[in-house]
C-alpha cells in the first residue's frame, strides 16, 4: 500500500453563514457544531485511519489563503494535530488549482502518495463508516482510480450538485461498495431532484477524493493545461518559510479558476463509453463510493438548524438566548442577550456588528447580503469587529474623524511593531 496524505481545502470564505462567516474569518475558523472549530474536527477525524488497512496515514497538507495562516497553524497545533505542510494562496482560484498546487509539491518530493481529499468545513458524525468508506477508496485510488465519495440523500435537495452511479465495479472485493460513475450532474430544480432521489441511482457530490498525485496531474494536464502551466510556474518560484509554502503570487494570480468537478470530473465521465458505463477515459478510471455518514457541509444556516435541532421545540440555540413561543428557529447570541418571542422558522444570528434575521426557507439567499455589503464598500463582508494577527488580535471600540479607539489583545512573548499617528 501507497501512503495516503490528506489534503485540506481551507480556502473558503462561507458567504451563506455571515454575519459569523467573514472573508477575513471564515466558516471553517469558527465553532458551530461545538467546542472544536470545523477546521480542527476535520483533522481529528483522521486519527483512526491511522489503524486502518489503506495504508500509512502522514500528518495533512493544507491549502488555504495567506491571510489565514496563522490561525489555521494555531488552531491545528491547538488540538495537537500540526500539519505537514500549508500551502498558501494568495487569492482564491477554487478547487482545481489549490489541489493541484499540492500534487506538485507532493511530487517535488519524489513520491507518489494516495491523496485524501477533503474540504476544511464538513461535518461527519459517523467516524467509523468514513474510515470505511477511506480504506475501500485506498484500495481504489493505489489501482490508480480517481475516487469520488456520494453521500447517500436524505432528501431531494436542490442545493447540491448529484453524482449518477453506474455499474458495480465486480473487480474488488467482495464487501467494496464502489460504483462507476455515470454523470456528474448540476443542482437539479425540485421536480429533477425527486426523480434523482425516486431512481436511487443518484448521491450527493460531498467534493470529497482519493487518488494518487500523479494520477491527479495526469488528468489536469489532459483536460486543463493551462491550469497545470499556471500552478507549475506559481510552485516551482515558491518559497518555503518553515511549515509555509508560498506559491509565487503572480503566476497563481494568472491561473484560471475551476472546481475539482468542472476541471476534471466532468470530463472524465462524460467521455466515457457510456455502453460500457465504466466511468473511464484513456486509462484513467473514476468511482464513487456511497458514504452514508451523518454528512453536512453546512452550506447554510438551515443546514446547521437541520443538523442539530437541541435546543427544544426544534431549536438551535447557542450564547445568550432567552426564548418564549419560538420552534424550528436557530438563535445564535455572540455579543448580547437576544430574546425571542412568539416566532417560528426564523434564523437570528447577532455579532458585535451585524444581526442577521431570516426566514429559514431563504438561507441560500443570505449571499445576497454579502454581495450588497461588497458594492456599497462596507466592511462588514470582510472583517468583524475584533481582527486577528499572529501576536493577538484587535477589536474596534470606536472611530471618528481624526481617531480611533481599539482594545489589544498581545499574547504572551508575544510583539507587535511600534507605530507612529498623529492624531
Amino acid at each position: 500500500m501507497r501512503s495516503i496524505i490528506p489534503v485540506i481545502l481551507a480556502g473558503g470564505s462561507g458567504t451563506r453563514l455571515w454575519p459569523l462567516s467573514r472573508e477575513d474569518y471564515p466558516k471553517q475558523l469558527l465553532r458551530l457544531t461545538g467546542a472544536s472549530t470545523l477546521l480542527q474536527d476535520t483533522v481529528m477525524r483522521l486519527d483512526g485511519l491511522t489503524d486502518s488497512a489503506s495504508g500509512d496515514v502522514s500528518a495533512p497538507i493544507i491549502s488555504c489563503n495567506e491571510e489565514h495562516r496563522f490561525l489555521t497553524l494555531e488552531q491545528l497545533q491547538a488540538v495537537n494535530h500540526p500539519p505537514e505542510r500549508i500551502v498558501l494562496e494568495p487569492c482564491g482560484r477554487n478547487t482545481a488549482p489549490a489541489l493541484t498546487t499540492v500534487a506538485l509539491t507532493v511530487r517535488s518530493d519524489n513520491h507518489d502518495p494516495v491523496l485524501l481529499v477533503m474540504p476544511a468545513d464538513h461535518v461527519i458524525a459517523d467516524l467509523q463508516a468514513f474510515r470505511a468508506a477511506v480504506d475501500d477508496g485506498a484500495n481504489l485510488a493505489n489501482d490508480g482510480f480517481i475516487v469520488a465519495f456520494g453521500i447517500v440523500p436524505t432528501r431531494p435537495d436542490t442545493g447540491y450538485g448529484y453524482i449518477q452511479t453506474g455499474d458495480t465495479i465486480d473487480r474488488l472485493n467482495a464487501d467494496s461498495q464502489a460504483r462507476a460513475i455515470g454523470a456528474f450532474v448540476e443542482k437539479p430544480d425540485e421536480t429533477t431532484a425527486r426523480a434523482y432521489i425516486s431512481s436511487g441511482n443518484y448521491l450527493w457530490n460531498s467534493g470529497m477524493f482519493m487518488m494518487r498525485a500523479t494520477v491527479w496531474l495526469d488528468a489536469i494536464a489532459r483536460y486543463r493545461p493551462d491550469i497545470l502551466a499556471a500552478c507549475e510556474d506559481s510552485v516551482d518560484a515558491g518559497t518555503t518559510d518553515d511549515r509555509f509554502f508560498r506559491v509565487d503570487p503572480e503566476a497563481f494570480e494568472s491561473c484560471p479558476s475551476d472546481s475539482i468537478d468542472y476541471a476534471v470530473m466532468e470530463k472524465l465521465t462524460s467521455m466515457a463509453p457510456k455502453e460500457e458505463s465504466t466511468g473511464s477515459v484513456a486509462g484513467v478510471q473514476a468511482a464513487v463510493i456511497p458514504l452514508d455518514a451523518g454528512w453536512s457541509d453546512i452550506g447554510s444556516w438551515q443546514a446547521l438548524l437541520d443538523l442539530d435541532a437541541g435546543g427544544g421545540a426544534g431549536n438551535v440555540i447557542q450564547g445568550d438566548v432567552f426564548t418564549h413561543d419560538t420552534a424550528n428557529s436557530l438563535v445564535i447570541a455572540g455579543q448580547r442577550l437576544v430574546a425571542t418571542v412568539g416566532i417560528q422558522d426564523t434564523i437570528v444570528v447577532e455579532t458585535a456588528d451585524a444581526v442577521l434575521v431570516a426566514n429559514r426557507n431563504h438561507t441560500q439567499d443570505v449571499r445576497r447580503v454579502v454581495d450588497w455589503l461588497k458594492h456599497t464598500g462596507r466592511a462588514e463582508s470582510q472583517t468583524h469587529r475584533r481582527v486577528y494577527r499572529p501576536w493577538g488580535d484587535f477589536e474596534q471600540l470606536d472611530a471618528g474623524d481624526g481617531y480611533q479607539v481599539k482594545r489589544l489583545s498581545v499574547k504572551p512573548g508575544a510583539a507587535l511593531s511600534l507605530q507612529l499617528h498623529h492624531h
